[in-house]
């Protein structure tokens, strides 16, 4: 069983810098596609960024030029690099981890739990 954690959050004041890591484990061969959403109060969630094996990374338009995303395959661990914060960027974060596993020719498709990014003014 595949597990995904999410991790990074916290509190910062605007024009700061955050990095969330999101790690997966139970078996994983590879990670082919990673995305982040976020979801503030009273809002639907939102796809933020998302990178796949061989394309280039997308982002929304409101964070393009401030966030990065990135897959460390040997980690099983994607991240999100987000700098320039504003109050705006203040929501709840989830990843979404699809990839492959050993001894199966099953693939999988697994969301982390959330991880809060609060950012002042």
């Amino acid at each position: 069983q595949v597990q995904v954690v999410a991790s990074g959050g916290g509190l910062v004041q605007a024009g700061g810098s955050l990095t969330l890591s999101c790690a997966a484990s139970g078996g994983i061969q590879s990670l082919n596609t990673a995305a982040w959403y976020r979801q503030a109060p009273s809002k639907e969630r939102e796809l933020v960024a998302v990178t796949t094996s061989g394309d280039a990374p997308n982002y929304a338009d409101s964070v393009k030029g401030r966030f990065t995303v990135s897959v460390d395959n040997s980690l099983n661990t994607a991240y999100l690099q987000m700098t320039s914060l504003k109050p705006e960027d203040t929501a709840v974060y989830y990843c979404n981890l699809q990839g492959t596993r050993w001894m199966t020719t099953h693939g999988f498709n697994s969301w982390g739990q959330g991880t809060q990014v609060t950012v002042s003014s």
